[in-house]
């Protein structure tokens, strides 16, 4: 796949999916219907009654002949028991870990499989952020403890998936998994399409290439004309997405962030990303935290163009991870996007400008402290580059 960047699909369905207790029972269900194929490439899988169900699916599909090929990050993959991953195996499940933790690795331990990736039978693809834990999903509770989404996906764009995962699998069997060869850097992003249905596209990003995912949105966020929503657990932007919503804003165009508000699984994360909030409430950008729960999901809505998948957006997602989004341009996904921020709005808290002064001081001391070694971080890793 020399250079491969994928290209605009039509002839697509797409169903957006809140949250596990609805995308838990449908993924399952596939798999149980799977007839030739499972792929599933996860991030973050750990032994509970969430993965106790969807091992229990996949075993099931491996003994009655479906080929059934697993591919888990190996440091999120760690709270998976060994009697689960014995259980796999013995069933007749491929199991591939990326990049297995080495003391002589150094910096490459950093470089992860972030994406969340379920294929069925090469007709269904589900994507977006989950993972396998409790958190997402536990049968019979709702709601989960984290907020995620995915979208089930139908059509002609579900190959380009499936040639992803193929790669990335063949990889794990070399010696760089974690920096696969047959990928170079995008230099051209191909046009979006012109007005219709069904057309969707998928970005990726991996240790070669991290620019697609990053150039696609910096692209739309520069012609958004109307509406730019976008929504992130972990807010640690790069400058050009930072640059780009500001002048967004500066020009009239409706720029609102969501993000995690007081439940969140990284606290210095959030403190370190609230400190870019005074520029862009004063370039007129309308910031959300999402209150309920933790808010895990990443997706933005720039006009009718959607976004959704595995990237956080944040320069640590566009260093080291794997990656990967789905882009469309649905009428009906873009309803169903635009009906679910309207939802998480209500439910989150506006942090106005007077109010983010108003904060207590310790809250500012963690903001300043945790952004500093942020940006210690960052240029020491730039100074490796």
């Amino acid at each position: 796949m020399p250079g491969t960047i994928f290209p605009w699909r039509s002839g697509n369905r797409f169903a957006l999916l809140r949250d596990g207790s609805t995308f838990f029972p449908r993924m399952l269900a596939a798999i149980e219907g799977a007839e030739r194929q499972v792929e599933l490439e996860l991030y973050l899988i750990e032994s509970g009654a969430c993965s106790g169900a969807l091992v229990l699916a996949l075993c099931k599909a491996a003994q009655r002949g479906v080929e059934v090929r697993c591919l888990f990050d190996a440091y999120g993959s760690q709270g998976l028991r060994q009697a689960d991953r014995l259980r796999l195996s013995l069933a007749g499940v491929q199991l591939r870990w990326y990049n297995p933790l080495r003391w002589k690795h150094g910096m490459r331990n950093f470089y992860r499989d972030h994406r969340k990736l379920l294929l069925v039978d090469e007709r269904l693809a589900f994507v977006g952020g989950t993972g396998s834990t409790d958190e997402f999903w536990q049968p019979g509770v709702a709601p989960s403890l984290w907020h995620e989404v995915m979208v089930e996906i139908a059509g002609p764009l579900v190959a380009d998936w499936q040639q992803l995962f193929v790669h990335q699998w063949q990889a794990c069997a070399t010696r760089q998994a974690w920096r696969p060869r047959g990928f170079s850097a995008v230099k051209r992003l191909p046009s979006s399409p012109g007005e219709g249905t069904g057309w969707g596209r998928l970005a990726y990003a991996d240790a070669r290439q991290h620019r697609d995912i990053l150039q696609a949105l910096v692209r739309a966020l520069c012609g958004a004309e109307r509406r730019i929503w976008l929504a992130t657990p972990y807010f640690l932007p790069t400058w050009k997405v930072r640059r780009a919503l500001r002048k967004a804003a500066a020009r009239g165009v409706e720029v609102c962030l969501l993000t995690s508000g007081r439940h969140s699984d990284h606290p210095p994360v959030r403190f370190a990303g609230e400190r870019y909030y005074p520029k862009l409430l004063k370039a007129g950008v309308r910031v959300f935290e999402y209150q309920p729960r933790f808010l895990h999901l990443k997706m933005v809505l720039v006009d009718d163009w959607v976004s959704v998948g595995s990237c956080n957006f944040d320069h640590w997602n566009l260093r080291f991870n794997l990656d990967a989004n789905l882009e469309a341009l649905d009428p009906q996904l873009t309803e169903a996007v635009l009906a679910s921020f309207r939802t998480d709005f209500a439910d989150s808290l506006e942090i106005s400008l007077d109010a983010w002064r108003a904060q207590p001081w310790w809250q500012r001391v963690q903001q300043r402290l945790w952004g500093w070694l942020d940006r210690l971080a960052v240029n020491l890793l730039d100074r490796r580059r």
